[in-house]
């Protein structure tokens, strides 16, 4: 990729270039036992990344884990400050398995407060955003949490994840969507705000609500 771009002519093949050494270093080994995203359902992506926890399965061919019916509200974002030769990645791991990783009121303020405070360190040089649940990226907005929303509720709600993708793509430092699995609705946006995305053949992607005439409100 980097040898294609490089011979890309003037300035053109220096950005393509610098852009294929970027996703080449933020996408290589992460640090201690992290690696690209992918390999859980894609053996077509060469790297992987592997969570503390993952163990391979019968045979060695897959990776599995076990989850519980839920996850406490505070572990449902998970934010890592990469150390050693990877100084500077933070992920930003989303880990809601028992609902898909949908957006809901909590992970909307965990991942804006998360974001607030990136923002603002002058250390971080990337951010990458994954899941922690193999085969989803993120299926949009929480549908169950929402129905229970009065009429007066639902309009803030859409506004707030619309302004948390919007701090997302407005970082200052560049921004990396992992997306392994399903990216729906309010998920393909949160991955389309981010500057580069990265896909295992397995990732599924569209704006679903596009079906009922809805115009996608996320970003």
């Amino acid at each position: 990729m980097a040898v294609a771009a490089s011979a890309a002519p003037g300035a053109l093949g220096t950005l393509q270039a610098s852009r294929a050494r970027l996703v080449a270093a933020c996408c290589a080994r992460l640090g201690p036992r992290w690696r690209l995203p992918g390999s859980w359902t894609c053996p077509r992506v060469d790297s992987t990344i592997c969570a503390r926890g993952w163990t391979p399965a019968a045979g060695g061919a897959a990776w599995q884990r076990g989850y519980s019916a839920e996850v406490k509200t505070e572990d449902e974002l998970r934010v890592r400050y990469l150390e050693e030769e990877n100084r500077g990645i933070v992920v930003l791991g989303i880990n809601r398995a028992y609902a898909k990783n949908s957006l809901s009121k909590n992970l909307i303020k965990m991942l804006s407060k998360a974001v607030d405070a990136l923002k603002s360190d002058k250390k971080v040089r990337t951010i990458i955003v994954r899941s922690e649940v193999p085969g989803i990226f993120c299926a949009g907005a929480d549908l169950k949490e929402r129905a229970k929303m009065s009429s007066s509720e639902v309009g803030p709600f859409v506004s707030k994840i619309r302004a948390m993708i919007n701090e997302i793509a407005n970082l200052p430092v560049p921004t990396i969507a992992a997306i392994d699995g399903l990216a729906l609705g309010g998920g393909l946006e949160l991955a389309l705000a981010c500057d580069i995305r990265v896909a295992a053949s397995s990732a599924k992607m569209g704006l679903v609500e596009t079906k009922l005439a809805i115009i996608p409100g996320g970003g």
